[in-house]
Order: structure tokens, then C-alpha cells, then sequence
């Protein structure tokens, strides 16, 4: 079985020279644009070039995180960014945005794209799916088992995943709660990390019942290389050099068989310890949060951990042949073993007649041995060298260092990609703003099937979107009415499949795609596709992509502004959500069994403001929706560029469900969402 990469973090120039000297294979960096981890110390475009160069001196790979979506206005600045990057020899791309996607892959034809845990890819189809697309690697989300795991390696993609480090409680590129509450989207890369400050079922002063242990598979690292993985990662490019050294060194030794310390890993940072998440399917003790004692203990472990990067990695093996003749300079050839088509020579001082002890061949040998400091280990060192002859020392060791130099500047230039680039960017089709129609069509997400009847009845819904489980409960309304809403995370993908080929066959046609996994077993089944606002559509350029695939048309990213909307040059017709309560968090952990059990649920989680968030429950997931209800009904006109509007329903009754479809302002406190106010650029 071959070893999985080994991918570590790198925040800053040192964090990134701890992970390669500690044992990384790989490195995942951010520029200081458009990374998801904007509060990293990030890497000026200078620094950027160093960093490609240190990571292709260690043979190790270096990937962009360029996983943010990003507005119309910055994909000039993107391209530009892309171009740049690609011409140091970034080795791969991160990439969360559709539109992103296309760009790079405009201006750089051949770059490598992998899609980031920001996608929400979590089922064999949609790694299917971005595999059909170009992309090389796919990092499914966080939240899946085992056996989940194997199903996505078993299919022809690079798959990577997390092995040690932070969890967030939502599944990744599914939060809005940081958005919602302080305009922080964690999709932008500003995420305020909300999650992490009190929340409770119970009204418990200072509990944090949305805060996730770190997790840490390192103990299990047997299974975890079993289920087919190519790449394990480490999380944490906003943590120390000490961390990601310890990490990265631990991670090495589990993958050489030995035990990992996890006493130490603990020390060095921990939330209360770690969880294995969602690997084995249990689930088991997840909740914790940074404890005063987790803080004084990583103060004491941290001068051992230096140690570990205190010096260069020899990862190379250098062999030497070197000649030393009268009345010539001293001539010596160097190769690296591991990369053949990486070699040097050079030429040293002319020798002199020695005039007490001659320097003989293994003298030489023994100076040119002496490798320490450098990426290279002392191969097969061989010298010839005339009698009588003499030779400083320091002469030999300044021939040793311009080998080693001339050497390593040939391994890392062998090391660099070189990408054909184009820079160009996608072309948008010219077309105008439409007018809003005179009569708004609506779509409706139902939870139930009162909600769905009473919606069907309303003169302006166009279609109500339901869950494939509520159709039998739904008789008389017809089929060209429904669009099928699958689960917003698949946990049984052949159920699924199976459930909706069969409902294909009966004549339903139209599916509400979440994820690229509900557009491509969508596509596969030959469904119509209608993309929901989870699929984080914020530019043209991902409008235009989407509608290539398929989609008939797309609700826009719920944290996008009302002007955005009118700038969006695509022949996609968009929708907005224009009313309902939206959702902050989509998780695979119940916060409320969590805290109380499901006997004594609350049916919501209450803020240390006081604000109440009521909590979805589905049988593999729940929701938890904003305390505010968005109400957009009276303010449509000030809407641009939209084919549609959406509701969003909770647990409305038939006769709330009329009254918000007919734009009558619930009784409830109103929010105008991100509309007027934004996200932080």
C-alpha cells in the first residue's frame, strides 16, 4: 500500500519551514486574498515565491487555498492572482467557488484544481461529478465515516482528508451563522467563529453547546490509510510553529508504525482532549472547548517541540565524484540520487605541492562528506587525487558548499511545475438586467405536508419543493408541480439513488440540488436541476458555470447584496429568497440531544444575548435557523436581475404558510438578511 501524503498548514514563512523540516510531504498556504482562513498571517506574493522555492527545495508540494467565493468585481484581481501563482509553480489550487474554478482554469489551462471541504462533497457521485469536471483531488466534508470514506476513494479522484485538528461544528461551506450575526462569512474567509461563544438548550450561563473537541485519527491511522485515502491532513493555519511541527512529526511516526504521543499533541493545543468525529460512525464525546489548563500546559512543551526544526531535512542523497590534479583547479560533479536529471559540477582552488603533509583522496572524501545544514545526505562519495599535493580545507569546503548550493537550485527547478498560461478570463454573455416580473412566481421549501398542500393553493407558487418522504401524504397535487428536495447531507447514497430513479420513472422530474453530489446524481438519473442557495452561487462567472452543467436555474448565495443581484451578467435565471427563516448551521450533531437528550428537547438553542435559534430535526441532520425571520415581500421591487422568489418554511401552519406566501409580515421579529448590509469584503 503506498503511504498517503503527508499535508500540513502553513500561516506564515515559519510555520511553513517547521512543517517541511518536521516531515511534511506537502504544504497548503494562503495568499492574502481570497483564503478562508483570512486571519492567518498569509503570505505576501514575495513570500510566496520564497515558500514555492523552500517547498520544491524539500521535494514537497505546496497548494493554494483560494477557497473563498468571490464577487463579480474581483475576478480581475483572481486571475491576476492565479497567473502569478502559477508562474512561481503553485502545485495545486483549493477551490470552493464554481465560478473561481473557471477562471483558473481560463487563465491557466492545465493548473490543478482540488475541491476544497467548502464544496460540501460527501457521496461517491459527486466526487464523480468534479472528476468528469477537471478537478484532480476532492477534500470531502469533514463529517463522514468510514465507509463513507471508501465509497469517494474508490472512485477515479485524489481524495484528502482531515486527520488532525479543528472541527467545525456546521459542515464546511454551510455556515451562515458568522455572516448572519456579525456579516463575518466564513465563506468569504472571514469567519468570526461564533460557534465557540455560549450557546445552550437549558439557558446555561457560559455553555458552549455548539463547540467541537479537535479531532485526531492518529490512533487510528491503520484504518484510516485502509480506507483508501491519498492525502491526510493536518487543520491549522492559524496555529503556532510548535503546533504544526508536533503534528506533522506524530502524524509520521503513526505512519511508520509507531505510537503516536498524543499526551504531548494534547499539550500542545487541545479542546478538552480530542474526538475521533464522525470516522467510526459513533460519534462519541465530540463537545468541548479551550480550558485554561489545555493553555498552561502548551507554555511547558513548547521549547522541546523547536528541536524538531531547529535544522534542515536531509530528504535528498547526494553522490560526489571529485578529481584533484597538479596545476588545475580541483573539478568535482555532483548528482542527486533521487532526481538523476539534477546534476551539477564545479571547480575549486588549483592545488599546491605540499609542503609537510600531503592531502589525499580521503581527505577529500571526508570534507565533501560533511552535508549537515543542507537537503542532502552524503551518497557515494568517491576522489582521485595526485600524490604531493595540498589543498586548504576551507578550499574543499567552499567546493562542497557551491555543489550543495548548485545542487539544490537544480532539484528545486526540477521540482517546479511549469504551466502553460494563457491569462484569460471567462466570457460572460452581454446581457441586460432583466425586469422583475409583474407577478413574482414563487417557489416554496415545505417541511411538511400541510405546509405542502396549503402552499400548492396559493395563486403565486409556481412550485413547492419537498422532501421525497412527504409525497405519498401529498395526492391531488401534480407532479410537474414538485421539485424533490433530497437531504441536504446524504448519509445512505444507494437508498437514495435507488429512491429516486424510482420516482423518476413515476414522472417527477425537477430535483432542488444542494451540493455537487444532488447535481450529479441529478445529471445521472436524468433530472431537471433547480440549485438551491447552499450551492454559494455569488458572481456570473459561477451562474454561467452552472448553467453549462445543466441547471435550469439557481436560487443566488443568500450572502450576496441586493446591487449584486443587478450586476450578475448571466442567461442563468436566478432566484432570491425573499422570506423564512434561514439556516446558520447544517450539522451532523444534535446540539440539543447534546445538552439535554432528545426526551427533554427544547426545539431550540438560546444565545448569551437572549436570541432564540430554533433547531431543525431530520433523521441525519439538523438545522439551526436564525432567530430572526427574513422578510423581503414589501421590498421586492428594490430586487434586479431575478426570475423567482423563495420561501422558506419551518413549522408554519397551513394558515402561516398562505400569509407569508401572500406577503403578509409575520408576527415574529423581521430580519432584511445580508441584503442591504453585506459581508465583509
Amino acid at each position: 500500500m503506498k503511504r498517503p501524503e503527508l499535508l500540513a498548514p502553513a500561516g506564515s514563512m515559519e510555520t511553513l519551514t517547521a512543517a517541511l523540516r518536521s516531515g511534511a510531504d506537502a504544504v497548503y498556504a494562503g495568499g492574502k486574498l481570497f483564503s478562508a482562513r483570512s486571519s492567518a498571517a498569509n503570505f505576501t506574493d514575495e513570500e510566496l515565491g520564497e515558500a514555492v522555492r523552500l517547498c520544491h527545495t524539500y521535494g514537497a508540494r505546496i497548494y493554494l487555498a483560494v477557497n473563498t467565493i468571490i464577487s463579480d468585481s474581483e475576478a480581475c484581481a483572481f486571475r491576476d492572482f492565479i497567473v502569478m501563482t502559477s508562474k512561481l509553480g503553485c502545485d495545486g489550487y483549493i477551490v470552493q467557488d464554481w465560478g473561481a474554478a473557471s477562471i483558473i482554469r481560463s487563465a491557466v489551462p492545465d493548473a490543478v484544481i482540488h475541491a476544497s471541504t467548502q464544496m460540501s462533497v460527501h457521496t461517491a457521485a459527486g466526487s464523480r461529478l468534479l472528476r468528469s469536471l477537471g478537478y484532480a483531488r476532492v477534500v470531502p466534508a469533514r463529517e463522514l465515516d468510514r465507509k463513507a470514506i471508501e465509497r469517494i476513494s474508490a472512485e477515479d479522484i485524489e481524495v484528502e482528508i482531515f486527520v488532525h485538528g479543528a472541527l467545525c461544528m456546521s459542515v464546511s461551506g454551510q455556515c451562515y451563522m458568522s455572516a448572519m450575526m456579525g456579516s463575518r462569512s466564513a465563506n468569504r474567509g472571514c469567519c468570526g467563529q461564533a460557534c465557540r461563544l455560549p450557546f445552550s438548550a437549558a439557558e446555561k450561563k457560559d455553555y458552549t453547546a455548539l463547540s467541537l473537541k479537535d479531532l485526531s485519527l492518529l490512533p487510528l491511522i491503520s484504518k484510516v490509510e485502509a480506507a483508501g485515502a491519498d492525502s491526510l491532513k493536518i487543520e491549522g493555519r492559524m496555529k503556532r510553529p510548535e503546533y504544526v511541527a508536533s503534528a506533522v512529526n506524530e502524524l509520521g511516526k503513526a505512519l511508520d508504525g509507531q505510537a503516536p504521543d498524543m499526551r504531548l499533541l494534547r499539550g500542545i493545543f487541545s479542546r478538552s482532549g480530542f474526538t475521533d468525529g464522525y470516522f467510526t460512525g459513533e460519534r462519541r464525546d465530540m463537545f468541548g472547548r479551550r480550558e485554561k489548563e489545555d493553555v498552561t500546559s502548551a507554555r511547558e512543551l513548547i521549547p522541546q517541540i523547536h528541536e524538531l526544526y531547529r535544522s534542515p531535512r536531509q530528504v535528498y542523497t547526494m553522490d560526489v565524484r571529485c578529481v584533484m590534479k597538479a596545476g588545475e583547479p580541483v573539478r568535482a560533479e555532483a548528482v542527486c540520487r533521487e532526481i538523476p536529471e539534477a546534476a551539477v559540477s564545479a571547480e575549486g582552488a588549483v592545488p599546491q605541492a605540499a609542503q609537510n603533509r600531503p592531502v589525499t583522496a580521503e581527505d577529500i572524501v571526508k570534507q565533501l562528506s560533511k552535508l549537515g545544514g543542507t537537503v542532502f545526505r552524503a551518497g557515494e562519495i568517491t576522489a582521485e587525487a595526485e600524490d604531493g599535493l595540498f589543498i586548504p580545507a576551507g578550499a574543499l569546503n567552499e567546493l562542497r558548499r557551491s555543489l550543495a548550493e548548485e545542487l539544490t537550485e537544480s532539484v528545486t527547478w526540477e521540482n517546479t511545475p511549469v504551466y502553460k498560461v494563457k491569462g484569460e478570463l471567462p466570457v460572460l454573455p452581454d446581457v441586460k438586467a432583466k425586469n422583475l416580473p409583474e407577478r413574482l412566481p414563487l417557489r416554496v421549501l415545505c417541511r411538511n405536508a400541510a405546509q405542502a398542500r396549503a402552499a400548492a393553493g396559493c395563486n403565486n407558487t409556481e412550485y413547492i419543493i419537498v422532501s421525497p418522504d412527504i409525497l405519498p401524504e401529498l395526492d391531488g397535487i401534480p407532479k410537474e408541480r414538485i421539485i424533490l428536495s433530497p437531504p441536504r447531507f446524504i448519509t445512505d447514497e444507494e437508498r437514495l439513488i435507488e429512491q429516486l430513479r424510482r420516482l423518476r420513472e413515476e414522472g417527477y422530474e425537477r430535483l432542488f440540488c444542494h451540493t455537487p453530489d444532488t447535481i450529479g446524481i441529478g445529471r445521472e438519473l436524468g433530472y431537471r436541476l433547480h440549485g438551491s442557495f447552499t450551492l454559494n452561487v455569488f458572481n456570473s462567472y459561477s451562474a454561467k458555470y452552472l448553467k453549462g452543467l445543466g441547471l435550469e436555474d439557481c436560487l443566488f448565495s443568500i450572502e450576496a447584496e441586493l446591487e449584486q443581484f443587478a450586476g450578475v451578467r448571466t442567461e442563468l435565471p436566478l432566484g432570491a429568497v425573499i422570506a423564512g427563516r434561514l439556516p446558520l448551521m447544517l450539522t451532523r450533531n444534535c446540539p440539543i440531544r447534546n445538552e439535554v437528550g432528545c426526551k427533554n428537547c427544547t426545539g431550540h438553542l438560546t444565545d448569551r444575548t437572549g436570541r432564540i435559534l430554533p433547531v431543525a430535526c431530520s433523521r441525519d441532520y439538523v438545522e439551526i435557523l436564525n432567530s430572526d425571520t427574513l422578510f423581503m415581500a414589501d421590498r421586492i421591487k428594490e430586487f434586479s436581475n431575478i426570475s423567482f422568489g423563495c420561501v422558506l418554511l419551518h413549522d408554519e401552519t397551513p394558515e402561516q404558510t398562505v400569509a407569508l406566501i401572500s406577503g403578509v409580515k409575520p408576527e415574529t421579529t423581521v430580519t432584511r438578511g445580508l441584503y442591504y448590509r453585506g459581508v465583509r469584503r
